[in-house]
């Protein structure tokens, strides 16, 4: 459990990247954006390769750091609409 988490915990940060790199280079429906996200994370967490853990390990791992980055997401996109009222 603790290598999943450990792994989300790396991964994350470049799976929020590439979502971002997704939603400026294309016209994405934002509300297909947490379903790339998890498909990214997974992405990853499967090519992940150089590290020593079992495949099914890595990609629990990526799908968890795709709902990471959506809840990131999410919540500045929350906080930034709530300043305004």
């Amino acid at each position: 459990m603790i290598e999943i988490l450990t792994l989300a915990t790396i991964i994350t940060p470049v799976t929020s990247g590439l979502v971002q790199a997704v939603k400026i280079s294309t016209n994405v429906n934002k509300r297909y954006l947490p379903i790339i996200s998890i498909v990214v994370g997974i992405g990853l967490g499967a090519s992940a390769t150089f590290l020593d853990t079992d495949s099914l390990v890595r990609i629990w791992a990526g799908g968890i750091s795709g709902l990471a980055a959506t809840g990131l997401f999410e919540l500045s996109k929350r906080d930034k609409v709530d300043d305004g009222k």
